[in-house]
């Protein structure tokens, strides 16, 4: 090399030594960049697969409703693969949250392709669940794959899962600016990490482009009359929210104690979803409906275009919680809109707004108060429905999250600022610990 290229380079390196101390935030920026089109483009087509998967299982459910009587049957070898194969990744979401607060070693990958097939399954026989579990835990699974060939160290990590979360949360439902907060508010109450929010935000709107660059079209939701903002109608919101807020807390309370339940009386495992399955089942032929099964999404749809009654939403929440508390796999969520959206609806007969806004702010509220993400739940309500409705869906979240208490569906959640100052002693502590 001639001493005219040596001095040539000696400048280059100089000038980006020089550049990169004036702009410290460069070299951050262009490696998570780099990281987040990897996960964006990884886990928006793994949610365009799972997503085209779900709506294939569900129709064909509805044209063969037979397979609902094989329903024990399926989560018997969902169990069993669970059992002798899946321990290490039996957690989920709760592994993933496990593992911003304390990173252990990588994610095992095969979280991916076992919570996929234990969710098509749970849908194609007859379950009730949801699929934003699924989505997530496929997301932190094939992210968590980069963090040894990018020689991530556990800060990184962290912010790697967080990232993924928001990519497979937003992906999964198309509201990835509500996917990005919920991949930063879901693990730690009351605290946000402010150096994850650019790899997250990135990370939520590569992967829902990804999503539809593969056609895959997500549910859109309308609200057909937005009262005019007077006290009244605020005072309305808070009694709603109150409402939404008690429904969240009874949901996580009695996930918690069904389950107890199978673990206590049923000591093997892949057992417990025989029992499960078998009442699922049985109540779906004793009741002559697939209405309560499934995502729910056509009546998550009824509830904002017409007054629903007060029972839908209890018959999804107990249907809901016989199949995740014996063992079948999908997320907690969609159920949780449906059960948010149809007492909103029903809540109508009482409560004088338009049962479509009152479905909207049930949709996201009993979310919120069931996972302690009232922020996303907010910007979620936006993304759905609309700004025009985003008054009545904050107070309705914030309300909700509030009457919640240290309720949550997730265990592993911790406490870094307190809702109430009355519990701030309990700052730090996972819900398993309360």
């Amino acid at each position: 090399m001639s001493k005219n290229s040596r001095s040539i380079g000696k400048k280059v390196a100089f000038q980006l030594r020089f550049f990169f101390r004036k702009f410290p935030a460069v070299p951050y920026i262009l490696k998570w960049l780099c990281i987040s089109i990897i996960i964006g483009g990884l886990v928006g087509s793994a949610s365009a697969g799972f997503l085209l998967s779900l709506e294939w299982a569900t129709n064909f459910r509805e044209n063969h409703i037979w397979l609902i009587a094989f329903l024990p049957v399926a989560g018997f070898l969902i169990g069993l693969l669970y059992h002798y194969f899946g321990k290490n990744v039996e957690a989920g979401n709760n592994l993933l949250i496990d593992n911003i607060h304390d990173p252990q070693e990588t994610i095992p990958f095969k979280m991916a392709p076992f919570v996929y097939i234990g969710t098509v399954v749970t849908h194609f026989f007859g379950g009730s669940a949801g699929r934003e579990g699924t989505a997530i835990q496929m997301a932190g699974a094939i992210s968590d794959q980069l963090s040894k060939p990018f020689r991530l160290d556990k800060t990184e990590r962290k912010i790697l899962i967080i990232s993924a979360i928001a990519a497979g949360f937003g992906s999964v439902f198309g509201t990835p600016l509500a996917g990005a907060l919920f991949g930063l508010e879901v693990f730690l109450i009351g605290r946000i990490r402010y150096n994850a929010i650019f790899p997250a935000f990135a990370s939520a709107i590569l992967a829902e482009w990804a999503t539809n660059l593969w056609n895959v079209k997500h549910t859109h939701y309308h609200i057909d009359l937005i009262p005019k903002l007077e006290l009244p109608s605020i005072l309305y919101s808070i009694l709603a929210g109150i409402a939404f807020g008690i429904c969240a807390a009874a949901f996580s309370k009695m996930m918690h104690w069904a389950g107890s339940i199978f673990k206590s009386k049923i000591t093997f495992p892949p057992f417990r979803p025989i029992i499960g399955g078998t009442i699922v089942a049985i109540a779906v032929f004793a009741l002559g409906t697939t209405r309560y099964i499934g995502l729910g999404i056509p009546v998550i749809l009824e509830s904002f275009e017409t007054q629903l009654p007060l029972y839908d939403f209890a018959l999804k929440m107990i249907f809901t919680i016989i199949t995740l508390s014996a063992g079948f796999k999908g997320g907690e969520v969609t159920p949780l809109f449906f059960i948010g959206a149809t007492l909103g609806s029903a809540l109508s007969l009482f409560i004088p707004l338009p049962f479509g806004l009152l479905a909207g702010m049930g949709f996201v509220a009993v979310f919120a108060g069931a996972t302690n993400t009232p922020l996303a739940c907010m910007l979620m309500g936006i993304e759905l429905f609309g700004a025009e409705s985003g008054i009545y869906i904050a107070i309705a979240c914030i309300v909700s999250y509030l009457l919640s208490g240290r309720n949550s569906i997730y265990t592993k959640q911790r406490i870094g600022d307190s809702k109430h100052r009355r519990y701030e002693s309990d700052q730090d502590k996972s819900f398993s610990d309360l």
